[in-house]
Order: structure tokens, then C-alpha cells, then sequence
């Protein structure tokens, strides 16, 4: 892959981070792996980016057309497309509040602006199949709180063990709540 010359900057290693916001069909979930250019996870944007296969097409997150998230962002959808409403939801709110909140990340220090250029980003996004055109600023807003806080996480390091561990004992998500199982 080529790209700008890889500048004198420090590595910054490899951070991984989870974010969930909103709920219902508006809801966010984002995962995050930040590297450095010419490792693994450059490795890893360039087969996403190439390996398009039905209902999963990824592509460079852009701010606007013709002016891509810095550092370059590669979105992966997690949910399959279904229909023009989700597509829609997908490449534009939803990518607008990914590209956004890569930008808000940079602006607050979450990622070092001067290694911008020096770094890959994979955003694994979840945009909800039931979203409905209503939906399209909570979704936008959604996305773009979830991908910053999961490019906060990533570089915070959290969660901590001890969060996972305390956790752990009653696991729960948007989809599963262990107190209503018989």
C-alpha cells in the first residue's frame, strides 16, 4: 500500500476500543483498531478494503466527498445491507458520524494529530437493519459519540481488568439480558 513517506513520529502501538451508544434501531456500536502504517493492521485495512463480498462492502470513511477521515478510515459494516433505507443509513449518517468522531478524537488529542498520516484506522460499525429515515441525525449522532469514546477507550487501555472480571458474573448487551432468561 502506498501512502505518505512514514515520518520520524514515534510508533504508537496498536490499540483496540468498543464503544455502545443510543438504543433501539438508532443505536451505535463501534469497534476500533488504531496502528501504525506497515504493520499488522495495515495489513488487515487493505484486505478489508479489498474484500468486498455481498451485504459487506468497505470503504474509506470520508468527512465529505473528496476529503477522507485523517487518520485514513476504513468502514466495516457488521450488519448485512438490507434494502436502501439501511444502505442509505450506512454510507450516510452513519459513515458522517464515524468520519466525524475520527475527527473530534483528533481534535481533542485522543490521536496524536502530528502521527495522523503515520496511522490506519478500522472502524467495525453496527447500523441497526430496523433504522428508519427518522432515525438518520440519531444515528449520525450516535456514531459519531460512539466511534471518539471507542478511539478513547483504545488509547485509555480500558477496560480495565478488574471492570471485565466484576463484569463477567452477569454478562449483559442490548441483545441479551441474563435476568429475563428461564
Amino acid at each position: 500500500m502506498t501512502g505518505p513517506a512514514p515520518s520520524a513520529a514515534p510508533a504508537l502501538a496498536t490499540q483496540v476500543g468498543e464503544a455502545f451508544v443510543g438504543e433501539g434501531p438508532a443505536a451505535a456500536h463501534v469497534n476500533t483498531v488504531l496502528g501504525a502504517r506497515g504493520g499488522p493492521v495495515e495489513a488487515a485495512w487493505a484486505t478489508a478494503l479489498a474484500t468486498p463480498r455481498p451485504g459487506h462492502v468497505p470503504f474509506v470513511a470520508c468527512v465529505r466527498p473528496n476529503v477522507a477521515a485523517k487518520p485514513a478510515t476504513v468502514f466495516v459494516n457488521k450488519a448485512t445491507v438490507e434494502g436502501e433505507v439501511h444502505a442509505s443509513l450506512t454510507w450516510g449518517p452513519a459513515q458522517a458520524g464515524v468520519a466525524a468522531g475520527v475527527a473530534d478524537a483528533v481534535r481533542d488529542g485522543i490521536v496524536p494529530a502530528h502521527l495522523v498520516d503515520d496511522l490506519l484506522l478500522i472502524a467495525a460499525v453496527w447500523v441497526d437493519p430496523g433504522a428508519t429515515p427518522d432515525l438518520a441525525g440519531a444515528v449520525y449522532r450516535n456514531n459519531r459519540e460512539a466511534t471518539r469514546a471507542a478511539l478513547a477507550a483504545g488509547a485509555e487501555g480500558r477496560p480495565a481488568l478488574d471492570d471485565v472480571l466484576a463484569a463477567a458474573g452477569a454478562p449483559s448487551n442490548a441483545h441479551f439480558d441474563p435476568t429475563q432468561v428461564t
